[in-house]
C-alpha cells in the first residue's frame, strides 16, 4: 500500500529557511560612498577659508583715532597709537629753513581744507628729512583752528601694497591725515609701487580729500640708477618702461631737496643744540671738537651733529629729552 504524502514537510520546511521579509528586515543598509581625494580636499579648504575668514581683523572704527596724535599702520587692518613720538622742536632744525618754510604752509593749507600737494623730501643722508615731517605735523596740529584734529600716520615701505586699504580706511573720518612713509625706494622686479601710484592720482576712487601723503627718500626718483637702465637695455620700448617707473616721483606735487650742509651750518646746529638742552662747554671746545667728530664720520649733517651731542652731553652728565 503506498504511503500517504507528509503534510507536516512543508512547514517543517518552513521553519528551516526564514522567510524572505525577515531576512530584508535585518539585512543592514549599505555603507556610504567614499569621499573622493579631490571633495577632501575642496571640505578642507572650506574650513581653513571660514576660519581665517572668522579671525580676520576687523578695520578699527574711525572714532578711535581720537585716542592718539600719530599712529603707525599695521596691514592686517589696524592703527596702533604712538602715545609718544620721538622728534625734535622744528627751531632745532638748522640749515633747511627754506624746506622747512614750504612744508610747514603746505601742512597749514591741507589742515584747514585748501588744496595741498603730496610732497616728496629726497637727497642727502642724515639732513633732516624725516625730522622735519614729524615737526611740522607737530607745530601745525598745536595750532588753535586745526586743535589736534590732523593725525600723522606712518606706513613702513614694505606695507605698500596695502595702503589702498588704508585709505578706504580713512576715506570716512572727518578727520586729516597725514600718511608718512620713510625711505621709500624701489629696487629689482618689486612692483608695488603700483599701489601707491594708483592712490597718489590713478584709480578710480583716487587719495581722499582728508589724505595727504608725505615720503622721504634718498633718490630723486625711487628708484636705483642701475634700476632704471636696466629697463633701458632689456625693454622693448626702454621709453615707455622707464617712463612709467618714472613717473612715480612726478605724482608729488611738492619736491623739496635736502643737500650736504656747509662747515658754518653744521656748527650752527651743534651750537643750537647745546644752547637748547642747557650743556654748558667753550665755544672753542665745542668747535674744535665738533669738525673733528665730523671728519672721522666724513660727513656734515645734522644726524652727525645730533650724535656729536649726545656725546657731550654724555660726557656732561646732561640727560636729553626729546618733544612728545
Amino acid at each position: 500500500m503506498s504511503k500517504k504524502p507528509n503534510k507536516s514537510a512543508p512547514k517543517k520546511a518552513s521553519k528551516a529557511n526564514p522567510a524572505p521579509a525577515r531576512r530584508a528586515a535585518t539585512k543592514r543598509p549599505p555603507a556610504p560612498a567614499k569621499e573622493s581625494f579631490e571633495q577632501r580636499i575642496v571640505t578642507a579648504l572650506e574650513a581653513i577659508a571660514a576660519n581665517l575668514s572668522a579671525a580676520a581683523a576687523k578695520p578699527q572704527k574711525t572714532d578711535s583715532l581720537a585716542d592718539a596724535d600719530a599712529f603707525v599702520w599695521s596691514p592686517e587692518g589696524r592703527l596702533i597709537p604712538v602715545p609718544k613720538v620721538s622728534r625734535v622742536d622744528l627751531g632745532l632744525l638748522k640749515g633747511i629753513e627754506r624746506m622747512r618754510d614750504i612744508l610747514i604752509e603746505n601742512t597749514e593749507r591741507f589742515a584747514t581744507g585748501l588744496p595741498a600737494n603730496n610732497a616728496l623730501l629726497w637727497g642727502a643722508r642724515g639732513m633732516g628729512k624725516s625730522s622735519l615731517v614729524k615737526a611740522a605735523h607737530a607745530s601745525v596740529n598745536a595750532r588753535p583752528d586745526v586743535n589736534g584734529r590732523l593725525k600723522l600716520i606712518e606706513i613702513h615701505r614694505e606695507d605698500i601694497e596695502s595702503l589702498p586699504m588704508l585709505m578706504t580706511q580713512l576715506r570716512a573720518s572727518d578727520l586729516h591725515f597725514i600718511v608718512f612713509c620713510d625711505d621709500l625706494s624701489f629696487d629689482g622686479n618689486d612692483a608695488s609701487y603700483k599701489s601707491l601710484k594708483a592712490v597718489l592720482e590713478g584709480g578710480i576712487e583716487g587719495r581722499p580729500d582728508n589724505v595727504i601723503l608725505y615720503a622721504t627718500s634718498n633718490r630723486r626718483h625711487l628708484l636705483a640708477r642701475d634700476m632704471i637702465e636696466n629697463e633701458r637695455s632689456t625693454s622693448i620700448n626702454p621709453g615707455e618702461a622707464v617712463e612709467e617707473k618714472v613717473s612715480l616721483s612726478d605724482r608729488f606735487g611738492l619736491w623739496l631737496g635736502f643737500h650736504k650742509c656747509s662747515q658754518d651750518e653744521y656748527l650752527a646746529m651743534v651750537r643750537g643744540y647745546c644752547a637748547h638742552f642747557k650743556i654748558k662747554i667753550d665755544d672753542q671746545e665745542l668747535e674744535r671738537e665738533a669738525l673733528e667728530w665730523a671728519t672721522t664720520r666724513g660727513s656734515r649733517s645734522g644726524r652727525v651733529a645730533w650724535q656729536f651731542v649726545q656725546e657731550v652731553a654724555g660726557r656732561k652728565g646732561v640727560r636729553l629729552s626729546v618733544s612728545s
